[in-house]
């Protein structure tokens, strides 16, 4: 490809809208630009890197025998009633009528699509199991996109299902599709890992994610360095000690007037304690009920296993009001002595405490030494709280470590969630109607591309992974106007052309600072600078982009190098 005929509208400054790396330089780089909020153009550049992307994506697809086709994007609503979710998706779901004022939405997912098709069309265990897979661009209403292609409205997804006999055939799918995973990324060029995840609003019984490694990543990774065990944030735990039987003797409770002190800092700074010494009651509102949830003073609640373990759809912090209606007192001095009416959730490590500090449920007021059984009870224990680094590993006992990372890719097993309310099934070897056993697995196309600009940059721009690249080679003619030089260049991205190799020849009649500031910034991993100086001395000059290394080279070892390079990258 010729530069001077290629749409690559590279800018100088860093865009005002940009909030991460990989908004800001691929807005400079000339491969994205913003259309509306969340809603963007991939340009020529940039859908040369989704293409490249998607063609390992459909190999890998392919090599576990997974069947491409392409549904609808608009879905009616009926199909999403049979499935109980057009009510329980919230706002992210857009939908509309259409001029028979009949109701439909713009699919995040397709699970309600897929299952209404299959119910349609397999009737024998002998057509199972069977994985589809489309790419095919989704929107979701997000209260507030960011950060580009990291977290938009619209987006190209890879969406794959299973429909198995039973679950023996989706965790074997699901192990297929694991590993297909694993290949893709490998391919891709990135450092990721998978965790175990929650299964959220798709739902299901198990789940991973696949993360790409990076500082500025949204995601809290939580991993063991002697084990193979990890997890994000909201599915995490560590090893929970027992215990065993508490050694302190209980202490006499004390009211202690505490003015104007809420926070855990304020208070164990006004009556000299650690932190881990003090229990926060938090007061919930959710469907199934108000509930107050006990953690220590140094741990935070997590949300997600909580709203799992109650079995809510709908969880958040209650308002000043019901505060003061459940608990007598004002927000911020919460406490579970003497609370009626309300459910008691407490994290484990608050059943090891002995002598602990609570707030009064009046204003200005603490407890100190209150004891679990004498002063109060505990409804249920459970793991509600969110990991910190250095915790035990549940499985080994090693410290843990927590990094960033970027959601890219997740897997589910499903199971009937669909096939049951949408009564999807087949007949058994038996002859007896069954319901199909799923599964659903996603790869975010352009967040992957995003993910790897995160990963792979520097202060001068992108520096590509070779396998999602826009092209291979950039030949740099330092002067256009120069015969020697021309001819040369254009021997070198002919010859590079011709055995398949993607090529950018720069014929811009432009300084060379700014060819090479454009080289650096779009991210080719390598660069043939052609000069008339060193032409006259036999050589051009190689760039590695990674690793910025500069070397002069005859034209005939260059063309013999990258063409080993590449032919060798194929094998």
């Amino acid at each position: 490809m010729r530069y001077s005929r290629f749409l690559i509208p590279t800018l100088r400054e860093d865009p005002g809208e940009a909030e991460v790396v990989s908004h800001r330089l691929m807005l400079r780089a000339g491969m994205t630009r913003k259309l509306a909020a969340g809603i963007y153009t991939y340009l020529p550049l940039g859908l040369r890197i989704m293409n490249k992307m998607i063609r390992i994506v459909r190999e890998e697809m392919e090599r576990i025998g997974a069947q491409e086709l392409l549904m609808p994007a608009v879905q009616p609503d009926e199909l999403w009633q049979e499935s109980g979710r057009w009510d329980l998706y919230g706002k992210e779901l857009l939908r509309f009528k259409d001029r028979h004022g009949r109701e439909f939405c713009i699919g995040p997912t397709h699970e309600e699509v897929i299952t209404d098709l299959m119910r349609r069309e397999i009737r024998s265990y002998r057509q199972l199991p069977i994985t589809l897979y489309q790419i095919q661009t989704k929107f979701r209403d997000e209260i507030r996109p960011r950060f580009g292609l990291m977290r938009g409205r619209e987006f190209l997804m890879k969406d794959a299902y299973s429909f198995g006999r039973d679950e023996e055939d989706a965790r074997e799918t699901y192990k297929s599709m694991h590993d297909a995973y694993t290949r893709i990324f490998n391919r891709c060029g990135l450092k990721f890992r998978a965790v175990e995840a929650d299964t959220g609003l798709i739902g299901g019984t198990f789940s991973h994610e696949f993360m790409v490694m990076a500082d500025t990543g949204e995601e809290a990774v939580v991993s063991c360095g002697s084990c193979e065990y990890a997890a994000n944030m909201e599915r995490a735990e560590s090893k929970v000690n027992d215990g065993g039987t508490k050694s302190e003797k209980e202490e006499e409770r004390n009211r202690v007037d505490t003015p104007g002190v809420k926070s855990v800092e304020e208070v164990s700074a006004f009556l000299g304690v650690r932190s881990d010494k003090l229990v926060k009651t938090l007061i919930y509102k959710t469907d199934t009920g108000p509930v107050a949830v006990l953690v220590r003073g140094d741990h935070e609640a997590n949300e997600v296993r909580l709203k799992n373990l109650i079995s809510a759809n709908e969880l958040m912090l209650s308002d000043q009001e019901a505060i003061e209606k459940i608990t007598g007192g004002p927000s911020g001095f919460s406490g579970p002595v003497g609370l009626r009416g309300i459910r008691i959730v407490a994290d484990h490590a608050v059943g090891q405490l002995s002598n602990f500090i609570v707030g009064g449920n009046e204003k200005d007021v603490h407890l100190v030494n209150v004891n679990i059984g004498r002063d109060f009870k505990v409804d249920q224990f459970s793991y509600i709280r969110k990991v910190l680094a250095g915790d035990p590993c549940p499985k080994c006992g090693s410290p843990l470590s927590i990094d960033r990372g970027i959601e890219v890719g997740q897997l589910f097993i499903l199971g009937k969630k669909y096939s049951e309310p949408m009564s999807a099934k087949f007949l058994n070897k038996k002859g007896e109607e069954a319901f199909f056993f799923m599964g659903c697995y996603g790869i975010g196309i352009g967040r992957t591309i995003a993910a790897a600009v995160e990963q792979n940059h520097d202060k001068d721009g992108i520096v590509w992974p070779i396998p999602l690249a826009p092209f291979h080679v950039q030949v740099i003619p330092l002067n256009v106007n120069n015969e020697k030089v021309m001819i040369t260049s254009e021997l070198i991205y002919g010859s590079l052309l011709g055995v398949g190799i993607d090529v950018l020849i720069d014929d811009r009649d432009e300084r060379p600072g700014v060819k090479f500031k454009d080289a650096d910034l779009i991210g080719t991993p390598y660069h043939v600078i052609v000069g008339e100086k060193n032409l006259n001395e036999g050589f051009v000059e190689f760039k590695d982009r990674r690793t910025r290394e500069l070397k002069k080279v005859t034209v005939e070892e260059i063309i013999d190098h990258l063409k080993g390079l590449f032919n060798r990258r194929r094998r």
